[in-house]
Protein backbone atom coordinates (compact mmCIF):
# COMPACT_ATOMS: atom_id res chain seq x y z
CA UNK A 1 0.00 0.00 0.00
CA UNK A 2 1.65 3.18 -1.14
CA UNK A 3 2.37 5.69 1.94
CA UNK A 4 3.29 9.33 1.08
CA UNK A 5 4.94 9.51 4.77
CA UNK A 6 7.35 6.64 4.10
CA UNK A 7 8.01 8.17 0.52
CA UNK A 8 8.70 11.64 1.53
CA UNK A 9 10.81 10.15 4.90
CA UNK A 10 12.89 8.35 2.32
CA UNK A 11 13.32 11.19 -0.18
CA UNK A 12 14.24 13.07 2.92
CA UNK A 13 16.88 10.86 4.07
CA UNK A 14 18.79 10.50 0.38
CA UNK A 15 18.85 14.32 0.52
CA UNK A 16 20.25 14.62 3.71
CA UNK A 17 23.06 11.64 2.77
CA UNK A 18 23.72 13.40 -0.61
CA UNK A 19 24.14 16.76 1.24
CA UNK A 20 26.45 15.20 4.31
CA UNK A 21 28.69 13.47 1.11
CA UNK A 22 29.17 16.88 -0.58
CA UNK A 23 29.73 18.71 2.76
CA UNK A 24 32.53 15.83 3.57
CA UNK A 25 34.30 16.51 0.30
CA UNK A 26 33.91 20.82 0.94
CA UNK A 27 35.71 19.78 4.59
CA UNK A 28 38.69 18.23 2.88
CA UNK A 29 39.05 20.63 0.31
CA UNK A 30 39.63 22.87 2.12
CA UNK A 31 41.85 21.54 4.55
CA UNK A 32 44.24 20.58 1.55
CA UNK A 33 43.97 24.53 -0.02
CA UNK A 34 45.11 25.77 3.80
CA UNK A 35 47.97 22.75 3.37
CA UNK A 36 48.87 24.30 0.72
CA UNK A 37 50.31 27.58 2.08
CA UNK A 38 52.28 25.52 3.97
CA UNK A 39 55.36 25.67 2.11
CA UNK A 40 55.48 29.29 1.76
CA UNK A 41 54.85 29.93 4.97
CA UNK A 42 57.84 27.54 6.68
CA UNK A 43 60.28 29.41 3.62
CA UNK A 44 59.69 32.26 5.40
CA UNK A 45 59.94 31.00 8.75
CA UNK A 46 63.45 29.16 7.71
CA UNK A 47 64.66 32.61 6.19
CA UNK A 48 63.80 34.80 9.35
CA UNK A 49 64.78 31.99 11.83
CA UNK A 50 67.29 29.71 10.70
CA UNK A 51 64.92 26.71 12.30
CA UNK A 52 65.21 23.37 10.28
CA UNK A 53 62.56 21.35 9.55
CA UNK A 54 62.07 19.01 12.77
CA UNK A 55 61.77 22.83 14.71
CA UNK A 56 59.51 23.81 12.51
CA UNK A 57 57.24 20.46 12.91
CA UNK A 58 57.72 20.58 16.23
CA UNK A 59 56.88 24.50 16.51
CA UNK A 60 54.02 23.71 14.49
CA UNK A 61 52.31 21.11 16.54
CA UNK A 62 53.23 23.00 19.80
CA UNK A 63 51.15 26.11 18.63
CA UNK A 64 47.84 24.21 17.67
CA UNK A 65 48.40 21.78 20.83
CA UNK A 66 48.67 24.47 22.78
CA UNK A 67 45.20 26.41 20.86
CA UNK A 68 43.89 23.14 20.89
CA UNK A 69 43.58 22.60 24.87
CA UNK A 70 42.67 25.91 25.33
CA UNK A 71 39.75 26.02 23.49
CA UNK A 72 38.60 22.16 24.07
CA UNK A 73 39.17 22.57 28.11
CA UNK A 74 35.89 21.82 28.69
CA UNK A 75 35.90 18.84 26.79
CA UNK A 76 39.23 17.26 27.72
CA UNK A 77 37.67 14.71 29.49
CA UNK A 78 36.23 13.58 26.58
CA UNK A 79 39.66 13.86 24.68
CA UNK A 80 40.99 11.44 27.55
CA UNK A 81 37.92 8.58 27.10
CA UNK A 82 38.01 9.12 23.29
CA UNK A 83 42.27 8.18 23.98
CA UNK A 84 40.90 5.47 26.15
CA UNK A 85 38.28 3.62 23.41
CA UNK A 86 40.51 4.75 20.45
CA UNK A 87 44.06 4.03 22.08
CA UNK A 88 46.25 2.78 19.38
CA UNK A 89 44.41 4.47 16.40
CA UNK A 90 44.67 7.87 18.16
CA UNK A 91 48.09 7.17 18.89
CA UNK A 92 48.99 5.92 15.42
CA UNK A 93 47.45 8.94 14.00
CA UNK A 94 49.27 11.53 16.29
CA UNK A 95 52.47 9.86 15.74
CA UNK A 96 51.94 9.70 11.79
CA UNK A 97 50.84 13.27 12.12
CA UNK A 98 54.44 14.26 13.09
CA UNK A 99 56.50 11.93 11.30
CA UNK A 100 54.58 13.31 7.75
CA UNK A 101 55.19 16.35 8.44
CA UNK A 102 58.89 16.37 9.66
CA UNK A 103 59.63 13.83 6.13
CA UNK A 104 57.74 16.62 4.03
CA UNK A 105 59.92 19.81 5.43
CA UNK A 106 63.33 17.76 5.05
CA UNK A 107 62.07 17.20 1.47
CA UNK A 108 61.36 20.50 1.08
CA UNK A 109 64.65 21.66 2.26
CA UNK A 110 66.61 18.94 0.29
CA UNK A 111 64.92 18.04 -3.28
CA UNK A 112 62.24 22.11 -3.20
CA UNK A 113 59.13 22.54 -2.50
CA UNK A 114 57.68 21.83 -5.78
CA UNK A 115 59.10 17.64 -5.94
CA UNK A 116 58.37 17.24 -2.59
CA UNK A 117 55.09 18.24 -2.51
CA UNK A 118 53.84 16.43 -6.19
CA UNK A 119 56.14 13.42 -4.84
CA UNK A 120 54.45 12.87 -1.48
CA UNK A 121 51.14 13.49 -2.39
CA UNK A 122 51.07 11.39 -5.49
CA UNK A 123 51.66 8.50 -3.90
CA UNK A 124 49.54 8.77 -1.27
CA UNK A 125 45.96 8.16 -3.30
CA UNK A 126 47.77 4.96 -4.41
CA UNK A 127 48.33 3.26 -1.26
CA UNK A 128 45.43 4.06 0.38
CA UNK A 129 43.36 2.91 -2.82
CA UNK A 130 45.11 -0.24 -2.70
CA UNK A 131 45.00 -0.71 0.80
CA UNK A 132 41.09 -0.24 0.67
CA UNK A 133 41.08 -2.76 -2.02
CA UNK A 134 42.79 -5.24 -0.23
CA UNK A 135 41.08 -4.89 3.12
CA UNK A 136 37.89 -4.56 1.25
CA UNK A 137 38.78 -7.83 -0.96
CA UNK A 138 37.28 -5.59 -3.84
CA UNK A 139 38.98 -4.26 -7.06
CA UNK A 140 38.44 -0.49 -7.32
CA UNK A 141 35.64 0.47 -9.59
CA UNK A 142 36.36 2.46 -12.93
CA UNK A 143 35.76 5.88 -11.40
CA UNK A 144 37.78 5.52 -8.81
CA UNK A 145 40.65 4.28 -11.47
CA UNK A 146 40.07 6.87 -13.81
CA UNK A 147 39.75 9.67 -10.72
CA UNK A 148 43.28 8.33 -9.06
CA UNK A 149 44.90 8.05 -12.68
CA UNK A 150 43.82 11.29 -13.81
CA UNK A 151 45.11 13.01 -10.31
CA UNK A 152 48.60 11.29 -10.29
CA UNK A 153 48.97 11.95 -14.20
CA UNK A 154 48.63 15.54 -13.53
CA UNK A 155 50.71 15.99 -10.13
CA UNK A 156 53.23 14.00 -12.30
CA UNK A 157 53.36 16.17 -15.25
CA UNK A 158 53.80 19.31 -12.30
CA UNK A 159 56.85 17.23 -11.18
CA UNK A 160 58.27 17.05 -14.59
CA UNK A 161 57.98 20.67 -15.42
CA UNK A 162 59.51 22.01 -11.82
CA UNK A 163 61.98 19.13 -11.56
CA UNK A 164 64.89 20.45 -13.35
CA UNK A 165 65.09 24.12 -11.39
CA UNK A 166 64.03 21.79 -8.06
CA UNK A 167 67.01 19.71 -8.86
CA UNK A 168 69.58 22.23 -9.15
CA UNK A 169 68.51 23.91 -6.76
CA UNK A 170 68.44 21.07 -4.09
CA UNK A 171 71.45 20.35 -2.09
CA UNK A 172 70.71 16.70 -1.52
CA UNK A 173 68.02 15.69 -3.88
CA UNK A 174 68.60 11.73 -3.82
CA UNK A 175 67.29 11.94 0.13
CA UNK A 176 64.96 14.80 -0.33
CA UNK A 177 63.13 12.08 -2.84
CA UNK A 178 63.57 9.47 -0.40
CA UNK A 179 62.21 11.59 2.14
CA UNK A 180 59.46 12.44 0.04
CA UNK A 181 58.41 9.02 -0.75
CA UNK A 182 58.76 8.31 3.15
CA UNK A 183 55.91 11.03 3.88
CA UNK A 184 53.54 10.20 1.30
CA UNK A 185 53.69 6.58 3.02
CA UNK A 186 52.97 7.95 5.97
CA UNK A 187 50.65 10.38 4.98
CA UNK A 188 48.66 7.52 3.24
CA UNK A 189 49.15 5.17 6.87
CA UNK A 190 48.21 8.05 9.13
CA UNK A 191 44.67 9.03 6.32
CA UNK A 192 43.60 4.88 7.00
CA UNK A 193 43.99 5.21 10.48
CA UNK A 194 42.47 8.33 11.26
CA UNK A 195 39.34 7.40 9.49
CA UNK A 196 38.73 4.57 11.39
CA UNK A 197 38.86 6.83 14.95
CA UNK A 198 37.11 9.23 13.41
CA UNK A 199 33.81 7.62 13.28
CA UNK A 200 33.56 7.19 16.83
CA UNK A 201 35.06 10.55 18.11
CA UNK A 202 34.23 14.49 17.81
CA UNK A 203 36.95 16.45 14.90
CA UNK A 204 38.21 18.61 18.06
CA UNK A 205 38.69 15.67 20.57
CA UNK A 206 40.51 13.99 17.24
CA UNK A 207 42.25 16.65 16.12
CA UNK A 208 43.43 18.01 20.18
CA UNK A 209 44.79 14.36 20.86
CA UNK A 210 46.65 13.63 17.51
CA UNK A 211 48.27 17.18 17.62
CA UNK A 212 49.87 16.20 21.29
CA UNK A 213 50.59 13.04 20.44
CA UNK A 214 52.32 14.33 17.59
CA UNK A 215 54.25 16.78 19.40
CA UNK A 216 55.35 14.56 21.93
CA UNK A 217 56.46 12.74 18.93
CA UNK A 218 59.07 15.78 17.86
CA UNK A 219 60.04 17.01 21.35
CA UNK A 220 63.24 14.53 21.43
CA UNK A 221 64.18 15.14 17.44
CA UNK A 222 63.72 18.72 18.08
CA UNK A 223 65.81 18.98 21.03
CA UNK A 224 68.70 16.80 19.25
CA UNK A 225 68.35 18.97 15.94
CA UNK A 226 68.26 22.48 18.06
CA UNK A 227 64.99 24.46 18.67
CA UNK A 228 66.71 27.74 19.44
CA UNK A 229 65.87 30.64 17.66
CA UNK A 230 65.74 34.35 18.02
CA UNK A 231 62.16 35.21 18.91
CA UNK A 232 60.95 38.31 16.43
CA UNK A 233 57.41 39.16 15.57
CA UNK A 234 57.72 38.02 12.44
CA UNK A 235 58.43 34.67 13.54
CA UNK A 236 56.43 34.12 15.91
CA UNK A 237 53.62 35.41 13.77
CA UNK A 238 54.37 32.50 10.89
CA UNK A 239 54.62 29.99 13.82
CA UNK A 240 50.98 30.92 15.04
CA UNK A 241 49.90 30.58 11.52
CA UNK A 242 51.25 27.22 10.98
CA UNK A 243 49.22 26.15 14.09
CA UNK A 244 46.01 27.86 13.81
CA UNK A 245 45.36 28.09 10.29
CA UNK A 246 47.41 24.82 8.95
CA UNK A 247 46.86 22.35 11.54
CA UNK A 248 44.01 23.48 14.47
CA UNK A 249 41.27 24.53 11.41
CA UNK A 250 43.03 22.69 8.26
CA UNK A 251 42.82 19.03 10.16
CA UNK A 252 39.33 20.09 12.07
CA UNK A 253 38.14 19.86 8.54
CA UNK A 254 39.60 17.08 7.48
CA UNK A 255 38.39 15.05 10.49
CA UNK A 256 34.95 16.33 10.14
CA UNK A 257 35.29 15.65 6.29
CA UNK A 258 36.68 12.14 7.36
CA UNK A 259 33.24 10.66 8.95
CA UNK A 260 31.67 11.10 5.27
CA UNK A 261 34.53 10.03 2.86
CA UNK A 262 36.59 6.83 2.30
CA UNK A 263 40.12 7.36 3.02
CA UNK A 264 41.10 6.91 -1.10
CA UNK A 265 38.50 9.70 -1.81
CA UNK A 266 40.19 12.04 1.08
CA UNK A 267 43.72 11.43 -0.34
CA UNK A 268 42.72 12.54 -4.18
CA UNK A 269 40.95 15.58 -2.57
CA UNK A 270 43.93 16.63 -0.46
CA UNK A 271 45.93 17.06 -3.98
CA UNK A 272 44.50 20.22 -4.29
CA UNK A 273 47.53 21.08 -1.50
CA UNK A 274 50.00 21.07 -4.17
CA UNK A 275 48.16 22.89 -6.94
CA UNK A 276 47.44 25.52 -4.13
CA UNK A 277 51.11 25.80 -3.50
CA UNK A 278 51.89 26.18 -6.98
CA UNK A 279 50.03 29.20 -7.64
CA UNK A 280 51.32 30.96 -4.33
CA UNK A 281 54.77 30.28 -5.34
CA UNK A 282 54.00 32.00 -8.62
CA UNK A 283 51.92 34.34 -7.16
CA UNK A 284 53.87 35.34 -4.26
CA UNK A 285 57.45 34.30 -5.19
CA UNK A 286 57.40 35.09 -9.05
CA UNK A 287 58.02 31.61 -10.09
CA UNK A 288 57.67 30.55 -13.46
CA UNK A 289 54.13 28.48 -14.92
CA UNK A 290 55.12 26.20 -17.48
CA UNK A 291 52.83 24.76 -19.70
CA UNK A 292 53.33 21.19 -18.41
CA UNK A 293 51.90 22.53 -15.00
CA UNK A 294 48.99 24.21 -16.27
CA UNK A 295 48.05 20.97 -18.29
CA UNK A 296 48.94 18.74 -14.98
CA UNK A 297 46.75 21.50 -12.63
CA UNK A 298 44.01 21.05 -14.91
CA UNK A 299 43.79 17.23 -14.59
CA UNK A 300 44.03 17.28 -11.27
CA UNK A 301 41.19 19.29 -10.74
CA UNK A 302 39.23 17.55 -13.70
CA UNK A 303 39.65 14.89 -11.00
CA UNK A 304 38.50 16.64 -8.12
CA UNK A 305 35.09 17.93 -10.16
CA UNK A 306 34.57 14.34 -10.80
CA UNK A 307 34.22 13.76 -7.18
CA UNK A 308 32.05 16.72 -6.61
CA UNK A 309 29.75 15.82 -9.14
CA UNK A 310 29.41 12.19 -8.46
CA UNK A 311 29.39 12.36 -4.66
CA UNK A 312 27.77 8.43 -4.68
CA UNK A 313 31.58 7.46 -5.30
CA UNK A 314 32.36 8.93 -1.89
CA UNK A 315 30.05 6.98 0.06
CA UNK A 316 32.15 4.57 2.18
CA UNK A 317 32.05 0.81 2.09
CA UNK A 318 28.75 -0.63 4.62
CA UNK A 319 30.86 -3.37 5.51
Amino acid sequence: MFNPLVVLSAARTRTTTAIGHRLGLVQISLAAALWGTTGVVVRKLHESSDLGPVAIGFYRLLAAAALLLIASGPTLRRSLRGLASHPWSLVGAGVGLGIYQVLYFISVADVGVGVATVVSLGIAPIITTVIEAVRTRRRPGVRTVLVVTAAVLGLGLVALASSGGATAAAPRPGLGLLAAVGSGVSYALTTIVSRHAAQGISAVVMATTSTVIGTITLLPMALISGAGFVVTGAAVSLILYLGAATTVLAYALFYAGLRSTPSSVASVLTLIEPLTATVLAVVLLAEPLPMLTVVGGVLLLSAVCVLYLAPAAARPDPR
